[in-house]
């Protein structure tokens, strides 16, 4: 299968639909609200003909309000399908821990312990042995299970990994080099860093992602980066495409 690379500069989105990209929110809830009043009110003060607003993933792990963030997306879905959410590492990661409670895994070492916080829980930061929890986080895992909403679940579960609308792919961390775009591997869309990041040449869509924290919303020639930490430096980014036109929106907060 052959690809034509497209360059950022030229790439379009589909005639009449508005997209907006919002990158990592890791449980800033009040940066994600505030990103929606935004672009709520760009849509009130020219309205689009449709529009998209696609959230790339990692809602969970380090900020303090993973719960309200989760929430928050449920009822922006229910409100409109237009509302997109993609699976990013951390959210599967939540999912992980849930059904098996590894005090080695991604969960315990970077970040759960604030997710589980935002659920009235305190884990146990002690490990057992060979990734089996010793008796305080196996209470706590008990208790996190307890206490997540089971439409909170049903939420992670129902995450897609990508989507694409015009020249644009989306996912949470990028591409495999030479991997058609319908047939990437889920664990590289949620995973990948390097062999993406230092791929020189172009790809069929300008990739839109997120994952790999920067200081400010990167655009390159064939992808498009806006984590920008917004859990730590109280900046929260997204690319808005309209037609051939192609912005980077931030919202600002408090940092922690």
């Amino acid at each position: 299968m052959t690809e034509t690379g497209i360059h950022c500069l030229d790439a379009r989105g589909p005639d009449g639909m508005r997209l907006y990209a919002i990158g990592d929110v890791h449980g800033r809830h009040d940066l994600l609200a505030a990103m929606h009043r935004r672009i709520a009110s760009e849509l009130e003060y020219a309205p689009a003909s449709d529009w998209r607003i696609i959230h790339l993933g990692d809602y969970v792990d380090r900020g303090p309000d993973s719960r309200s963030v989760i929430d928050f997306l449920i009822e922006a879905r229910k409100r409109d399908a237009r509302n997109l959410m993609l699976a990013g590492n951390h959210d599967i990661g939540f999912l992980d821990f849930l059904d098996h409670p590894n005090p080695d895994g991604l969960f315990m070492n970077y970040g759960g312990i604030q997710t589980a916080a935002s659920y009235g829980v305190k884990l146990s930061t002690g490990s057992g042995w060979f990734g089996r929890p010793d008796e305080a986080l196996a209470r706590g895992h008990a208790a996190l299970v307890e206490a997540v909403p089971q439409a909170h679940v049903d939420f992670l579960r129902s995450l897609t990994f990508a989507a694409t609308f015009g020249d644009f792919f989306f996912c949470h961390a990028g591409i495999r080099p030479g991997v058609p775009l319908d047939r990437q591997n889920q664990q590289d869309l949620i995973w990948i860093r390097d062999a993406f990041h230092d791929h020189p040449g172009l790809f069929s869509k300008v990739i839109v992602h997120g994952h790999t924290p920067v200081p400010e919303a990167e655009v390159m020639a064939n992808r498009v980066n806006v984590d920008t930490l917004a859990w730590k430096s109280g900046t929260l980014s997204a690319l808005a495409v309209n037609g051939g036109d192609k912005r980077i929106l931030t919202v600002q907060g408090k940092a922690l």
